[in-house]
């Protein structure tokens, strides 16, 4: 690979954490007011824990898998899983680990 074609793709990928935080991508979805917070009205993010040796910790890692997600697509503002919609976490407990998914409609 050339230098010049990677400083461009090292350019371009520093630049969508920056573009989701100012602009974005959230102006793609429907928005709507929903108790104080502005929220997509049918759009969903999922997060997923992989195996955790406890309940709490997997539910832990579900949540954050779901934010960095939720941040590197529409910012920080959007990805606080304590202020989404719609909020659910599931999980399953098999061969000695938890496993969790979360999902939930981003609110800021």
């Amino acid at each position: 690979m050339s230098a010049a074609l990677l400083a461009g793709v090292v350019v371009v990928g520093a630049a969508i954490p920056a573009m989701a935080q100012d602009a974005g991508l959230a102006g793609m979805h429907t928005w709507r007011r929903e108790g104080g917070r502005t929220c997509m009205a049918d759009h969903w993010h999922y997060g997923s824990s992989g195996s955790q040796p406890t309940k709490a910790a997997a539910q832990r890692a579900a949540i954050s898998s779901w934010q960095e997600f939720t941040n590197l697509e529409y910012g920080r503002a959007w990805a606080r899983f304590s202020r989404a919609a719609s909020r659910r976490i599931g999980c399953s407990q098999s061969g000695g680990g938890w496993n969790c998914d979360a999902e939930a409609r981003p609110c800021r």
